[in-house]
């Protein structure tokens, strides 16, 4: 599968899921989102994309890492860092999201992708990273 297909998935343009995205966590929270995405040019979106993909291959690299090892928190770290680029994350959200990427198949399929495995790597790795910096 070519990184294209791969990314295909995540289109930061149009989102399907929108609807569900309001009412899990509210007008505002998708609104605000939308308009920091909005507001950047097209090379930004280009590399936020490109940012997102290297993000999830250094993940899938080391998913056969304890998620409390030192790479995968720092790794981990990237990742709330970069969610809080395009959104308001706190450490309870960051975990629930977390969880949200095994409990919704949708999510497990798009992130395994990457790597057998790597929506449960990052579920733990998440919540421990909420958990250790509360």
């Amino acid at each position: 599968m070519s990184n294209k297909e791969k990314f295909a998935g995540f289109d930061f343009t149009y989102n399907p899921y929108e609807e569900e995205a309001r009412e899990r966590w509210g007008n505002k929270a998708v609104d605000d989102s939308r308009a920091k995405i909005n507001n950047m040019s097209k090379e930004e979106q280009k590399g936020l994309g490109e940012e997102f993909d290297k993000i999830y291959k250094d993940l899938a690299a080391i998913r056969h890492l304890s998620p409390k090892s030192v790479e995968a928190q720092n790794t981990i770290k990237v990742w709330y860092n970069y969610l809080n680029k395009i959104g308001h994350y706190s450490l309870d959200a960051f975990k629930g999201l977390g969880q949200m990427y095994v409990d919704d198949e949708r999510f497990t399929q798009n992130i395994d992708r990457y790597g057998e495995g790597l929506a449960v790597f990052m579920r733990d790795a998440m919540a421990f990273y909420a958990d250790r910096n509360k």
